[in-house]
């Protein structure tokens, strides 16, 4: 029997027994709307997932891009969707920081439903390659008695507030948070030696640099070093254990979707995840491709919420 009568199949039977609206999904075209620009890493993955969705589930899925207000605009439209699987949210870590950053939102996390975590990147810590120091401990020494000044793509956002509670609370030392417009603008003022340290999530354009050697650097927050840049240590290795942090992208619907839809989708995700020339380009990019049941990624998105929770409000931040 060909692949796709078999998928086929496959679906039908994982949805026998639902309710009617399941048992004809999807009969309509499939939207994903991301919570960033074009371009990011939300919105690579968001098109990487429609393609393998629409493949495994025979059925248009397209990605409209619905930016602003750290991701809340896409999430608070999601939310308040139709519960029928056709409208699924992109987003990042940002969702799980603001559940605690943000006052002022037209949603909560409960609204929402995890379908799949796909790819996750550290965060990242890295200097000038003029500064001699090589590890994070001796670079917080040579620091010793002065104010270390950081850049980052902006307040509230993950790197800001990993680095902010990393040297507050587990270096303990004083730091001044030097916010920019974006994440290309902070990497250009490091390279241009003018802040002490570069706070930034490791995928992308600081994987990049140090493997180019135009950056250093001095930890990743994860549990593991990273495939992409394996000379730079993790934190634990110098003496900062039980700490990571890294930004991801996750799939959600809102919240009162059906679970047959919801394994469905997790199910459709994770084959397109499982992809060897997928994995292949991510890993070499620093990211960290995610396979997971639907059930472990809710449970990972709410230790999520739980995590940067507590950073948030331990530095007292807060956006209305």
């Amino acid at each position: 029997m060909p692949k796709p009568a078999i998928a086929a199949l496959a679906a039908l039977a994982l949805l026998a027994g639902a309710p009617a609206a399941a048992q004809t999904w999807p009969a309509s075209r499939i939207t994903i709307v991301c919570a960033f620009a074009p371009g990011g890493f939300a919105d690579t993955m968001a098109r990487v997932v429609a393609q393998g969705l629409s493949e495994r589930l025979h059925q248009s899925v397209v990605v409209e891009n619905r930016g602003g207000a750290g991701g809340n605009i896409a999430a608070g439209l999601v939310a308040h969707a139709a519960a029928d699987g056709t409208t699924i949210l992109a987003t990042t870590t940002a969702i799980a920081i603001n559940e605690t950053l943000m006052k002022s939102k037209q949603y909560a996390a409960k609204d929402l439903r995890t379908v799949a975590m796909v790819a996750s990147s550290p965060e990242t810590l890295s200097i000038h390659p003029s500064n001699p120091a090589n590890d994070l401990p001796a670079f917080i020494k040579s620091m010793s008695g002065k104010t270390i000044n950081f850049a980052s793509a902006g307040i509230g956002t993950g790197s800001h507030i990993e680095a902010e509670y990393f040297f507050k609370f587990l270096a303990k030392v004083p730091v001044q948070h030097i916010p920019f417009q974006g994440g290309a603008p902070a990497v250009n003022a490091m390279l241009a030696n003018q802040v002490d340290l570069l706070a930034g999530t490791l995928a992308g354009s600081i994987a990049g640099q140090l493997q180019a050697g135009k950056l250093k650097g001095l930890g990743v927050a994860a549990d593991k070093r990273n495939a992409s840049v394996p000379n730079v240590p993790t934190y634990a290795e110098q003496g900062f254990p039980d700490f990571t942090a890294s930004s991801w992208v996750g799939l959600f619907v809102p919240a009162a979707t059906d679970a047959k839809i919801l394994a469905a989708l997790n199910d459709a995700i994770n084959e397109t995840m499982k992809g060897e020339d997928i994995q292949r380009k991510l890993t070499a990019l620093g990211f960290d491709p995610i396979v997971a049941a639907q059930a472990e990624a809710d449970r990972m998105f709410n230790d999520e919420v739980a995590k940067w929770g507590k950073m948030v409000q331990a530095l007292s931040l807060s956006i209305n």
